[in-house]
C-alpha cells in the first residue's frame, strides 16, 4: 500500500490541482447545461489511461463518468463529485437576484491569486470535482507505473443536476434535484461504496433532506380605482404578513428538530403576486415558496401537518402544497467507507477526527445513499476571507486544501484496491 500510495500523492501537484480548478471554472455548466464540461472531463480521464465516457441525459445535459479497471475480487468504490453551479454567471438571469451586478468571482472565468482560484462554483462544486478527477488520473497513471492489480474497480462520477434547484428557461422541469445521480445508478454505474466531495472539513454518514413547499394567499382582484367601491382583499399585503410570521416560525424549526449532527434550517426563497405591466390592479392569488430541510427520520407529510397547523392559526385563505422532496439518508457510521474515510481524514489532517454537529446542506449524498450506496461526505473548509458572503465561498478554493482532501481520497481508493470483498 505505501508505494502505490506514494506513487499516488507524488502525481497530485499544486500545479496540476490549480491547473484542473482552473479549467473547470472556466466552462460554464449551469443547472441543466453541464454536458461541454461532462465531455472534458472525459476527455481529461482518458488522457490519463481511464476509460471515460460522456452519459447523455439530453441534448444539453450529462454526466462524465470513468473506470480504472481492476481484478474484481474486491470492492467497487465510486468518487463522485456534481458539476453543476447554483447560478449561471449570466447577468440577465442572475441579477438583480444575486445583487445589484455580477462581481469577478460570480463568473465562470477561473483565475488565480496566490493559493486560490477564484470564479463560479469554484468553490462549490468545482474545487471538489477537480480534487476527483485529479486523485483518480494520479491513481490510474500509478496503477500503471507500479503494476498493481487492484482487486476492486475505482469509479470516477461526475453528476449533473446537483444543485437545488428547477430548470432554466424552457427545457424539463427535473434538471435539478440529484437527477444526473439518479440516472448515473440507473444505467449501472454501481459500486459498493461511494464518496462524494462537497464542501465541509469533516466526515459525515448522514444529512438532511429537504421539502419545497407552496404556499397560495387568495384575495381579490380589483382596480384601484374601484377599491372604494368594491370588496377588497389584497392577497399581496396578506403575503407580507404571512412571511412575516413564516420567518419567526422557521426560526425556531431546528430548534423542534435538532438531532445529534442535523439542524435542518428554512428559507422563504420566492415569491409571486401581480402583473408587473399592470400595477393598477390587484391579484388573486399571491405565491410564497420555502425550502425546508428535514431531519434524518422525518417524513415530508409530517412537516407539511405542521406547516398546515401553523398556518392555520393566521386568519387568512391560504392552501398549501407539498411541490418538491429530497429524503434525508443515513449510512451506518460502523460502515467501512465512513470509518475508512475518517481513518484516512486523521492521516491527512494530522488531528483526530471530531464530527460537526448542526449540518443543514443536501447532497447527492442522498440519491446514493437512497438508492443502496453506503455513501461519505468529506471535502474542504471555505477559505477564510475578509468580508467573505454566501457566493465568495461558492467561488473560491485554496489550493492547499484541495491538496489535502485529494490525500484523503487517494488513501481510501489506495486501501480499497488492496482489499478482498
Amino acid at each position: 500500500m505505501t508505494d502505490l500510495l506514494a506513487a499516488v500523492l507524488s502525481r497530485i501537484t499544486s500545479a496540476r490541482l490549480r491547473d484542473a480548478a482552473v479549467a473547470i471554472t472556466s466552462i460554464p455548466s449551469p443547472t441543466g447545461r453541464e454536458a461541454p464540461l461532462a465531455a472534458w472531463l472525459a476527455g481529461q480521464m482518458r488522457v490519463s489511461g481511464i476509460d471515460g465516457h460522456v452519459q447523455s441525459i439530453d441534448a444539453d445535459q450529462a454526466n462524465a463518468v470513468g473506470r480504472v479497471a481492476s481484478s474484481r475480487t474486491g470492492r467497487d468504490l465510486m468518487l463522485y463529485a456534481p458539476i453543476d453551479t447554483l447560478t449561471t454567471g449570466d447577468e440577465q438571469e442572475d441579477v438583480p437576484w444575486i445583487g445589484p451586478a455580477l462581481r469577478p468571482d460570480m463568473r465562470a472565468e477561473g483565475v488565480v491569486q496566490g493559493d486560490l482560484v477564484h470564479g463560479l462554483g469554484a468553490g462549490n462544486p468545482k474545487g471538489h470535482a477537480a480534487c476527483v478527477l485529479v486523485t483518480g488520473q494520479a491513481y490510474a497513471e500509478a496503477v500503471a507505473a507500479t503494476g498493481v492489480r487492484p482487486r476492486g474497480d475505482l469509479v470516477l462520477a461526475f453528476g449533473a443536476g446537483g444543485m437545488p434547484t428547477n430548470a432554466i428557461g424552457d427545457g424539463r422541469a427535473n434538471t435539478g434535484h440529484g437527477v444526473g445521480a439518479s440516472f448515473l445508478l440507473e444505467r449501472g454505474w454501481y459500486t459498493d461504496h461511494a464518496i462524494i466531495a462537497k464542501p465541509g472539513d469533516f466526515v459525515a454518514h448522514d444529512e438532511v433532506g429537504l421539502c419545497w413547499f407552496e404556499i397560495t394567499i387568495k384575495g381579490i382582484h380589483t382596480y384601484a380605482g374601484s377599491r372604494h367601491r368594491l370588496p377588497y382583499r389584497n392577497p399581496i399585503v396578506v403575503a407580507g404578513e404571512v412571511a412575516s410570521r413564516l420567518e419567526a416560525w422557521l426560526a425556531d424549526f431546528p430548534i423542534r428538530h435538532r438531532t445529534a449532527t442535523a439542524a435542518p434550517q428554512g428559507i422563504i426563497g420566492a415569491v409571486a403576486g401581480g402583473w408587473e405591466r399592470m400595477l393598477a390592479v390587484t391579484p388573486a392569488v399571491c405565491r410564497l415558496r420555502l425550502d425546508i430541510r428535514l431531519a434524518p427520520g422525518r417524513q415530508p407529510l409530517d412537516v407539511r401537518r405542521e406547516l398546515a397547523a401553523f398556518l392555520a392559526t393566521i386568519d387568512a385563505e391560504i392552501d398549501c402544497e407539498l411541490v418538491n422532496h429530497i429524503p434525508a439518508s443515513v449510512t451506518d457510521p460502523d460502515d467501512w467507507v465512513i470509518t475508512e474515510t475518517i481513518r484516512a481524514w486523521e492521516a491527512a489532517a494530522g488531528r483526530p477526527h471530531r464530527p460537526v454537529r448542526d449540518n443543514s446542506g443536501a447532497t447527492d449524498a442522498n440519491i446514493l445513499r437512497a438508492r443502496g450506496i453506503p455513501t461519505a461526505r468529506v471535502g474542504m473548509p471555505k477559505p477564510a476571507l475578509p468580508g467573505i458572503d454566501f457566493a465568495l465561498g461558492m467561488n473560491t478554493v485554496e489550493v492547499t486544501a484541495m491538496r489535502r482532501l485529494c490525500e484523503v481520497l487517494a488513501r481510501v481508493a489506495v486501501t480499497n484496491s488492496q482489499e478482498e470483498r
